[in-house]
């Protein structure tokens, strides 16, 4: 028992460790001498298995880290080319918004130059459609005339009525063309009268141009408009005129044009690089006709000229005869 204790207390085991005792290998007759040394042998306590799971734990997280780099990089590319086809979306919009602008303008202009014609020539549609009416009364006169001569065929009619009925018709359908012509020497009349109209009414619009104060002044007299004389000397500088407000934008002298924003109707339009003497025509809400705006001068960032609006468009605004009544 003092060998078994003195052998654990060599190899540092504890008393409740499992050991085995190995009989000397030298015995004799099954028995132990004395004073012989004897072997104890210890098992080994077992080996921790190599720790495998942290490994696989640092490559997920390297394969999650790969991830979000890839997620964020996507995510700012796609934020990238969204901005720009936002960008692109909003100066298409604002394209098309000019042109609207544009088309708007140039429809006031020829609604307001129509509306001239259309107040002196007075033309309306009846004679437009009395010619209608003869053309299909004509139609109508010939389809009947064939079918009843068709008719008196198939029945063998004598020579005789059919000769009669062929020349009622033709007296019938001659009337008629008669009537046809005639409308149609009315309407080349009216439509002679209508071109010689529209060409007085542009020689009105156009050129009736005052460059000067005293021609703008005898101008108003002979005319049946009212004329109101503006100037903005600097840039962004702006007058109201009745409804209309005009801002000067800038002048190019060397070229004689100028930019102007007009404001009515509660919107805003731009009208670039016109030219010095260039009738500007616009239709403003509640005007019979077209409103006009001629810069007879111009200079660097300065130009001045007048309006000229229906007789008492603007009430309340004095005109240049009003504004000088001894001119």
């Amino acid at each position: 028992m003092a060998d078994k204790d003195a052998g654990h207390s060599m190899f540092g085991l504890n008393d409740d460790e499992p050991t085995r005792q190995v009989p000397d290998p030298t015995p004799t007759q099954g028995t132990t001498q004395p004073g012989a040394p004897q072997y104890v042998y210890a098992q080994q306590p077992p080996q921790p298995a190599p720790a495998s799971g942290g490994k696989m734990l640092q490559w997920l997280v390297v394969v999650l880290a790969v991830l979000a780099v890839a997620n964020l990089a996507l995510v700012l590319v796609g934020r990238s080319q969204f901005s720009d086809f936002a960008t692109k979306q909003a100066d298409s919009i604002n394209l098309l918004t000019r042109r609207m602008d544009s088309s708007d303008e140039r429809y006031a202009q020829l609604r307001g130059q129509f509306q001239v014609t259309s107040e002196k020539l007075g033309l309306t549609q009846q004679e437009l459609s009395r010619a209608h009416e003869l053309a299909q009364q004509v139609q109508q006169q010939q389809q009947t005339a064939v079918k009843q001569l068709n008719q008196a065929i198939a029945q063998k009619a004598s020579a005789e009525d059919v000769n009669k009925l062929q020349s009622e018709s033709n007296e019938k359908i001659g009337g008629l063309s008669t009537d046809l012509q005639g409308t149609k020497q009315d309407l080349a009349n009216t439509k002679s009268e209508f071109t010689n109209a529209l060409t007085g009414t542009k020689g009105e619009l156009n050129g009736a141009i005052a460059r000067t104060h005293d021609e703008l002044v005898a101008l108003a007299h002979k005319s049946d408009r009212d004329y109101f004389e503006f100037s903005l000397p600097r840039k962004k500088a702006q007058q109201k005129v009745g409804t209309v407000t005009v801002q000067l934008e800038k002048t190019d002298p060397k070229r004689n044009v100028f930019s102007v924003y007009l404001s009515f109707d509660d919107k805003m339009t731009e009208r670039s690089n016109k030219a010095m003497n260039e009738p500007l025509y616009f239709y403003v809400q509640g005007a019979s006709t077209a409103l006009e705006l001629v810069v007879n001068k111009l200079g660097k960032d300065t130009i001045s000229g007048y309006i000229s609006t229906p007789k008492g468009f603007f009430p309340t605004t004095a005109s240049v005869l009003q504004s000088r009544p001894g001119a």
